[in-house]
């Protein structure tokens, strides 16, 4: 789907579905340097079993127009507005890695629009190393080669991919190769820079990779003291990548959390 944001082509992932004032809708917001295919299993299960799906690019990431927005809060506004132009007035969020904290954010400064959130690796504060800061600002491929490896559990490049035909490596370099100049340093930046104001009082739940060396599991604790009441699941095995590390186990999670 294409939708008009503020004069701005952006794209959002329907699972080839036309949207129904009449069904709930998930939102899933990808992470730095990503886009809308990061969720291509589980946009999917959830569109065709009785949801709106809106997978959406950011702006300057995948279909949609740039430039990327350079700090989390006006994400979050950005999608308040996306949401408008679709005509959806209550959403639950999926986040990942910076989607998580544009959920946040979004649940925490416009709760009427939110119902349930979603975070899949997170952190706070979500520091970013000065080596890969500065190797995303110089637009060098040392902060894609960065991204790529940290981004996985070690035992990636091994082999057993549960995602037959997959190459995860290749997957996330292709989508990284992509990006305009820039936007993964305003990524980066923009969770490097962030705060949390805290106040959301919907259902959360934590999705996080035992093996993740980007958002360790102890670098969720400040946000699940902050969020009472909050659900965790702890995926073995995987690393940053969850979505196609652990696929099945993200998505069995998601829907043990979104079904009502």
């Amino acid at each position: 789907m294409k939708l008009d944001v503020g004069g701005k082509e952006v794209f959002a992932y329907t699972a080839n579905h036309e949207l129904d004032p009449a069904k709930r809708t998930v939102v899933f917001v990808h992470g730095a340097g990503l886009d809308h295919s990061w969720f291509g299993l589980q946009s999917r299960y959830f569109g065709y079993h009785g949801w709106n799906v809106l997978a959406v690019d950011l702006p300057g990431h995948g279909r949609s127009e740039g430039p990327p927005l350079t700090a989390v809060p006006a994400m979050a506004d950005w999608l308040v507005k996306l949401l408008g132009a679709a005509k959806i007035e209550r959403v639950s969020l999926v986040g990942h890695s910076m989607g998580t904290l544009v959920a946040l954010d979004c649940a925490a400064r416009h709760p009427a629009l939110v119902e349930r959130v979603a975070l899949i690796a997170t952190a706070q504060p979500m520091k970013v190393s000065d080596a890969f800061l500065d190797a995303a600002k110089r637009n060098s491929y040392d902060a894609f080669d960065m991204s790529t490896i940290w981004g996985h559990a070690p035992q990636v490049p091994l082999g057993g991919n549960p995602n037959p035909g997959m190459w995860m490596y290749g997957d996330t370099q292709a989508r990284l190769e992509r990006l305009a100049p820039g936007v993964l340093y305003a990524d980066l930046k923009a969770s490097n820079d962030y705060v949390f104001p805290g106040g959301v009082k919907r259902p959360v739940l934590f999705i996080l990779g035992k093996r993740d060396v980007m958002t360790p599991p102890r670098a969720a604790k400040t946000l699940q003291e902050q969020i009472p009441g909050a659900q965790t699941v702890l995926i073995d095995f995987s690393g940053h990548s969850l979505m196609a590390e652990a696929p099945d186990a993200t998505l069995d999670a998601l829907i043990k959390f979104l079904q009502p």
